[in-house]
């Protein structure tokens, strides 16, 4: 063997042991979302809109090249929308989180490991996977899970997670990459490190990017270059591994079981001014209700409760947003025993003469529910058993036939304080009414 291979063996096997994390990002998601069922939304510009149809959250890359900021205020650029031809959509949260699974669940399927780091981006360990060339591979998933769920992807692929997020982004930024792109093997690293800017990095907010601006460390390979000391003093232990992470040093591991909640909130802006007390009551109702089924879903239970109202603090009338809470006699998941102890404190906090914004619950003291501490007033085992399996059967059948099919009457009806979303799209994937119907 002549020194030329041994060197290559030598390469290869350093390789082989280095860990290899992919960042799979969707690609302006909410917009991919809407387009995957709406074709001819293709190569225009299009938003999706936040609660009640206020600001900008999404954008479709066409709308970017508007001009159009994140978080501009639809009503100030309604005349913009019109006359540019954008298509403006409401935010349609049951398909995006349906959509967000189908694509993590392809994700899945091509790694050992996976962190769901946010709705529409995923870390992925391929350190198992030597067998094909990463970037190949990695061209392989992003086929994938555009021809299962509709949605592009970028990929970006590192030594280390924060080099990944970095190789992500270029990948997006850079057309002649394609979507995918090795930051991990590529031999002139430290020339794309110029070329991002230290903001950009992973773990580096505003206030950090404007202390290493005042320090002259402007990008990405200046970071990576500073002085390690100075960096643990300034930035925190965090900031320090951040810089070992640019070197190529993993000090971040995939975190592949989330730590569980230890708090949950459901809220959510009304439509209109809502002052009268029955339309609260069904506001609030309607939030313990999704935050007991979601408690139930994580295998949790809370032994405290907390009801909130807020008023409109940017109008110029009387404000009041009072919170109260209480410790519930025992903790429990079952939407019933929540109610109960959210409504009376609605009607403890509730003053006539005010026009709200927002009502919620925020539940708090979360454990797991097979490690519940019981107290000597708990009821019977009996009677126990009884409302569990009746909390199990409202969930199969709301699972079964779709979102309170099934609902505690004290919820409402009508819902007319609920928020604006008049520009929202059919819910494709999760209500029968809405899946699309193909004639041959």
């Amino acid at each position: 063997m002549d020194k030329n291979q041994l060197n290559s063996g030598v390469m290869a096997e350093k390789q082989a042991a280095q860990p290899l994390f992919a960042l799979a990002d969707c690609n302006n998601f909410y917009v991919s979302c809407e387009r995957v069922f709406q074709p001819h939304l293709e190569d225009k510009p299009v938003v999706v809109l936040s609660n009640n149809d206020g600001c900008v959250v999404a954008r479709s890359n066409e709308a970017k090249k508007l001009g159009l900021p994140m978080g501009a205020p639809a009503f100030k650029w309604k005349d913009f929308f019109i006359r540019h031809k954008v298509f403006v959509f409401s935010s349609n949260y049951a398909l995006y989180s349906d959509m967000s699974d189908r694509v993590m669940n392809v994700l899945a399927s091509f790694a050992p490991e996976i962190e769901i780091y946010s709705h529409d981006e995923a870390f992925l360990s391929l350190s198992g996977n030597r067998s094909t060339d990463p970037e190949t591979y990695a061209r392989r998933i992003r086929r994938e899970v555009r021809k299962c769920t509709g949605i592009p992807v970028s990929i970006g692929l590192g030594n280390t997670k924060t080099l990944a997020k970095a190789a992500n982004k270029l990948a997006k930024s850079t057309p002649e990459f394609q979507g995918v792109f090795d930051l991990g093997q590529c031999p002139d690293r430290d020339r794309y490190l110029k070329s991002l800017q230290a903001k950009d990095i992973w773990g580096i907010g505003p206030r950090y990017a404007r202390l290493l601006q005042g320090h002259g460390l402007y990008t990405a390979y200046d970071l990576k270059e500073s002085n390690q000391a100075w960096i643990r003093k300034k930035l925190t232990v965090a900031g320090l591994q951040t810089v070992l992470e640019l070197q190529g040093v993993p000090c971040v591991d995939l975190e592949t079981q989330p730590q569980p909640a230890k708090s949950m909130v459901r809220s959510r802006s009304f439509g209109r001014p809502v002052t009268e007390l029955s339309e609260l009551r069904e506001a609030l109702s309607s939030h313990v209700h999704s935050a007991a089924r979601r408690l139930r879903a994580n295998g949790q239970i809370a032994g405290n409760l907390q009801v909130f109202l807020q008023t409109n603090r940017f109008k110029p009338e009387p404000q009041y947003s009072p919170c109260l809470s209480t410790c519930l006699p025992r903790a429990t998941n079952h939407t019933q025993p929540l109610l109960t102890a959210a409504l009376k404190l609605l009607q403890r906090i509730y003053k006539k003469g005010f026009a709200f914004q927002k009502t919620g619950v925020l539940l708090t003291d979360l454990q797991p529910e097979f490690v519940r501490q019981l107290t000597f007033w708990e009821a019977g085992a009996k009677d126990q058993e009884s409302a569990g399996q009746l909390m199990k059967t409202l969930d199969h059948i709301n699972a079964r036939y779709g979102k309170d099919t099934l609902r505690y009457a004290c919820a409402g009806f009508e819902k007319n304080w609920e928020m604006r979303r008049g520009k929202m799209s059919p819910e494709y994937t999760t209500r029968w009414p809405d899946i699309p119907r193909v004639k041959a």
